[in-house]
């Protein structure tokens, strides 16, 4: 089928690219008593915040009533959190505005979202956070904002280009492919989290429903939700998979009891601080990733398949390349379209 035919269906277009880029500090998950919503709901508790209206995630992909969503984590072993999200200044912090403090570019798309591309670039040093939010804030409004690679964080070129791509074998199969080439002249770590969660929709009193994973196998997540048809998320490689819940750290943020014992931020915590009483040791709950740790020599490329699947499959990725490239190949390609700091 070519993506002429495939318009036609709209049910093509029933996952696709939906998911925020930020979805902290924006008013429609603001319920703070003085309408600050940069300050109730900020880039260092997102992590640990469960939304009621949207999720957000790094290239992203859910379906249209953004019940399940699918995106990646990366951590360097060096940040102070893992990057599930992009990090950006507020309308207070910049001296120029809100501003995003990122690199990030969307490479090539088609109408039905049959194919995607998209390229990160992260750090592998320390993201310098404090250092961005601080130096705007002495910077007067005639003079330039103070981004990202004027912190000098790209020197030497240590940092990876990560090209996240998409291609459906059909409306509820999609192929995932992570290529990650180290482009410095040093070995470097990375610890890779392809993520899957669904949307907190039984806290927020939309109904009781809610839905669940798990998993036997450290490269399969199955997923269950009576409104879904997908029910699998493949890796053709991975450690062990993590699993905690959706829900608010209200410990954390409010100093109260929590609904769940593995909160939201569970996964970050395990990853980043080595606490293993974060994760459900069970291996079930509203929020999976999984775990890939990885050292990559100077220059090293290195590929990473998953698979979200309506499908039981014992080979899920035996045609993985011939899907993949029937989908490039006569792609209705877009100029590419760029998001930097």
């Amino acid at each position: 089928m070519k993506e002429k035919e495939r318009l036609s269906d709209v049910t093509w277009k029933k996952w696709g690219p939906y998911v925020s880029n930020r979805e902290w500090g924006v008013v429609r998950e603001d319920y703070s008593p003085d309408g600050k919503a940069w300050k109730y709901t900020n880039h260092d508790i997102a992590e640990a915040k469960t939304y009621r209206w949207g999720e957000e995630g790094i290239c992203g992909i859910c379906d249209d009533f953004q019940k399940l969503v699918f995106s990646v984590g990366f951590w360097n072993k060096k940040d102070k959190m893992v990057k599930e999200r992009f990090f950006g200044l507020s309308n207070s912090q910049g001296n120029h505005g809100e501003d995003v403090k990122e690199y990030f570019y969307y490479l090539d798309a088609t109408p039905t979202h049959s194919y995607m591309k998209m390229l990160y670039k992260y750090p592998q040093n320390a993201f310098p956070y404090d250092e961005l939010i601080r130096t705007n804030a002495q910077r007067s409004r005639q003079e330039p904002e103070y981004e990202l690679i004027d912190t000098g964080i790209f020197d030497q070129n240590e940092y990876f280009d990560i090209f996240i791509e998409y291609a459906k074998e059909n409306q509820n199969d999609i192929l995932i492919k992570l290529t990650v080439i180290n482009k410095s002249e040093k070995e470097a770590p990375l610890i890779v989290l392809p993520t899957v969660w669904f949307r907190n929709t039984w806290s927020w009193g939309y109904n009781d429903y809610k839905p669940q994973m798990n998993s036997e196998d450290a490269e399969i997540i199955k997923i269950n939700h009576k409104d879904l048809e997908i029910k699998n998320l493949y890796s053709k490689q991975s450690e062990k998979v993590l699993f905690c819940d959706n829900e608010t750290n209200d410990k954390r943020l409010y100093q109260s009891e929590n609904a769940s014992k593995y909160t939201k931020d569970g996964i970050n915590n395990f990853v980043v601080n080595g606490n293993s009483q974060s994760v459900n040791p069970k291996d079930f709950g509203t929020k999976a990733a999984f775990f890939i740790d990885e050292s990559f020599k100077p220059k090293e490329t290195k590929i990473f398949e998953f698979r979200l699947s309506d499908k039981d499959m014992q080979q899920p990725f035996e045609d993985f390349e011939d899907i993949f490239n029937s989908r490039k190949k006569k792609p209705m390609s877009f100029m590419p379209t760029s998001s930097a700091g």
